[in-house]
């Protein structure tokens, strides 16, 4: 999933022409209800995912989705979505991004239910809780820091980047001591992120101000921040998780 988010940050960059957040906006009532929304955007993509997944391995479901051609198509479809928006921003309207946006967190879910059959529920939600709340500290630096977090951004890439290429190298090395190591580095890597992705989505906000596509970066700075999320979650739950 770490490739999803850099596919969809890239496009956003290339969007707006900058890829550099600038500090100093001025705390106006705007700015608070513009990233309120994204709050909640994501907030409730969150959660849908998480009660999808939920009732997803309790069905039984999960099962048919550990292996074999659903596994890929479960896997896959959520890639194909973040895609779809991400090179659709100009051509859909907010209502088809919308849409689409739900429809991802309800694949996610489908996918994300599997993590059931490997670790114990208590596990899983002790690991969440320890993500919100390190996703709450991170971001409100991002959004409050008078620090130009610019300089991170290049490099935080090329670090998720780098945890794909060691990922795909360990799928055939198998390594436990590379896994525990590549997952230290995810959640560092998304740590960053999600103070950075924070303060660009701030600053793009001055740039969106009154423009048509002012809700559509609303829901897409939503996407960013759920990947930024997810992805730390997913990492940190090698860690804390207790396996079944």
């Amino acid at each position: 999933m770490a490739e999803w988010n850099e596919q969809q940050r890239s496009q956003q960059q290339s969007f707006t022409g900058a890829s550099v957040p600038r500090t100093g906006e001025v705390f106006d009532e705007g700015l608070r209800k513009h990233m309120l929304s994204i709050y909640n955007y994501m907030t409730s993509g969150i959660l849908l995912t998480g009660v999808v997944a939920l009732l997803t391995a309790r069905s039984g479901l999960a099962i048919s989705f550990a292996s074999g051609p659903m596994m890929w198509l479960v896997a896959l479809s959520p890639l194909a979505v973040v895609i779809a928006m991400s090179f659709g921003r100009n051509k859909f309207s907010q209502g088809t991004l919308q849409m689409m946006f739900w429809g991802f967190a309800i694949l996610m879910g489908l996918s994300l239910s599997t993590i059931f059959l490997v670790y114990t529920g208590a596990s899983i939600a002790a690991t969440f809780f320890a993500t919100a709340g390190a996703f709450a500290g991170l971001s409100l630096y991002g959004y409050t820091t008078k620090k130009d977090l610019s300089g991170w951004g290049s490099f935080l890439i090329m670090g998720v980047v780098g945890l794909i290429i060691a990922s795909v190298i360990n799928m055939f090395l198998g390594s436990g001591t590379m896994e525990l190591v590549i997952s230290f580095l995810g959640v560092l890597i998304f740590a960053g992120l999600t103070a950075y992705d924070t303060q660009r989505l701030k600053t793009e906000y001055s740039m969106y101000r009154g423009t048509e596509y002012a809700g559509k970066a609303i829901i897409l700075g939503a996407l960013s921040l759920y990947l930024d999320f997810i992805n730390m979650f997913l990492f940190l739950l090698r860690f804390m998780g207790s396996r079944e």
